[in-house]
């Protein structure tokens, strides 16, 4: 995948099929736009290109958003819109003087004027440009004056109600990362590296890593014990991970650690990815860490139950 951090260096390909928004998530709602436009461009002999921002626009915009947080950082959904096959990868920087243009403004002197998309293909209730006033409308309305074709991908259902990126955020927010994970076609998951901790889970036989925390914007699950996979260099092992403050030791700061099964090595300094697969229960305030060992033995044979 091609990435350009700036619309203007777009290699011009032909023909481009195009979809615009913020996708974050990378959800089955977005991957839905992503297969018909791989599906089109085969058909055409085309390359598809997503023309996303960054920051996020609501980060720029308006000062309520400073506690609006993301699935996945940055990095992660590059991550994912390259293993899905996407061709080109368009990144606008997002600001307040950009904001302004209008949204034909947008179509005409940026996407058309240096993408010239054969087709567009978005999501049903996708909306772009100043005030958000850009819709499927305003494509179809300009289609025969810059010749391209437009697509409407319909809204994809989990459980009887439309996949959204603030449906899965508020999944997280209670913990259901199950359900979370159902609608995103993936496992939630938090990528950092390994520090540093005060080593409590050598002491009663549940050694855990410890990981940095994510950049501020990241998205983090509800506090929680949770049946986990870690992904370790090209491994994927099983473990059980904490989401919490540790009040049984009165830890106090907010830390994401993971007990990974059978495992004995020294990874200080390394990067791993803890994917989550379910809520094993709330953290909880024991009176003594036999009491702790004796419930981590439980939430072990539960975590590899789900596993």
């Amino acid at each position: 995948m091609k990435i350009y951090q700036c619309i203007q260096d777009f290699e011009v390909v032909a023909p481009p099929i195009v979809t615009i928004g913020t996708f974050d998530g990378v959800h089955l709602g977005h991957r839905a736009i992503f297969s018909k436009m791989k599906e089109e461009a085969k058909k055409t002999g085309g390359e598809t290109v997503v023309i996303t921002f960054f920051p996020h626009p609501r980060l720029v915009l308006y000062q309520d958003s400073v506690n609006l947080k993301f699935i996945n950082t940055r990095e992660k959904k590059i991550e994912r819109l390259e293993k899905i096959g996407i061709d080109h990868l368009i990144i606008i920087p997002f600001t307040k003087e950009f904001a302004q243009n209008s949204s034909e403004q947008f179509v005409t002197d940026y996407v058309v004027k240096y993408v010239h998309p054969a087709k567009i293909i978005i999501g049903y209730d996708h909306h772009f440009g100043k005030n958000r006033e850009g819709s499927i409308a305003l494509l179809e309305k300009l289609k025969n004056r810059f010749g391209y074709e437009v697509e409407e991908v319909p809204p994809y259902y989990v459980d009887g109600a439309p996949v959204s990126s603030t449906r899965i955020r508020n999944l997280l927010h209670d913990g259901n990362v199950m359900e979370a994970n159902k609608m995103l076609g993936y496992e939630y998951s938090i990528t950092g590296v390994v520090v540093r901790g005060f080593r409590i889970g050598h002491k009663i036989g549940y050694p855990t890593a410890n990981i940095e925390m994510p950049n501020e914007y990241k998205l983090i699950a509800a506090n929680g014990v949770y049946a986990c996979r870690v992904l370790l260099r090209d491994r994927m092992l099983k473990g059980m991970g904490n989401i919490g403050v540790r009040p049984t030791i009165d830890h106090g700061d907010l830390t994401i650690e993971v007990n990974i099964f059978n495992f004995d090595e020294d990874i200080y300094d390394e990067q791993i990815t803890i994917q989550f697969v379910d809520r094993l229960r709330d953290e909880k305030k024991f009176e003594n860490l036999d009491a702790l060992k004796a419930q981590l033995a439980k939430d072990k044979e539960q975590s590899l139950d789900i596993l």
